[in-house]
């Protein structure tokens, strides 16, 4: 087994912001609204056994600033512990009034 890094490792930011994706709203109303139908060739999604076929949505501006979004989680995130306090949770809802 491999030595545990001391911070989150970005193959691990990047497959939650993956997930997050795969079960926003956003992508959700997109799908529907181009009613889960490719866009170049126009062949639609289909779960029916044996032909099925699979659609995805796709950035048209592509997601090229992955460095940026790595630096914001670990900076209002993912902060170093000295920066995190412990506290239960009627203190936590005063303190975030």
């Amino acid at each position: 087994m491999g030595k545990r890094l001391p911070y989150t490792p970005n193959s691990r930011i990047r497959a939650a912001l993956r997930q997050l994706w795969l079960r926003s709203r956003e992508r959700a109303a997109a799908m529907k609204a181009q009613g889960y139908t490719c866009q170049e060739c126009g062949i639609k999604q289909s779960k029916a056994k044996g032909k099925e076929i699979y659609v995805e949505a796709h950035h048209c501006d592509g997601v090229e600033n992955w460095d940026a979004l790595f630096d914001a989680v670990r900076k209002y995130l993912l902060c170093d512990p000295k920066y995190i306090r412990v506290l239960c949770r009627d203190c936590h809802k005063e303190v975030d009034k």
